[in-house]
């Protein structure tokens, strides 16, 4: 069972905004190889450092305004939540030990 959840502008606050532990929003698209690419290794991160970060998961096709909200331009981006704000952003693939380092000095 995976435990990233999905996000949208309805569970936005509650999820991302009010979230006690830091949280790493994948902004992605069905149609996205990069996106798919990436997928196995987030839910392997939100297996990994569960407790200490959670992984959304942001489908731009079904939120866009979401998406607008970023400025999300390229797929995929990372955004990185702590405290209600955004701490960190990043677009494209990366491999695992990248994304790791991206958000292990906020957890």
């Amino acid at each position: 069972m995976s435990s990233e959840v999905t996000i949208t502008k309805d569970n936005f606050d509650a999820e991302v905004l009010q979230s006690p532990i830091p949280v790493l929003i994948d902004f992605w698209a069905d149609w996205c190889g990069p996106c798919k690419m990436i997928a196995p290794m987030l839910e392997d991160i939100a297996g990994e450092y569960s407790g200490r970060l959670k992984i959304g998961k942001v489908n731009v096709d079904e939120q866009g305004d979401l998406a607008g909200q970023h400025n999300v331009v390229s797929i995929p981006t990372l955004a990185l939540y702590k405290g209600g704000k955004i701490q960190a952003q990043t677009t494209g693939a990366m491999p695992k030990h990248e994304m790791v380092n991206f958000f292990k000095d906020f957890i």
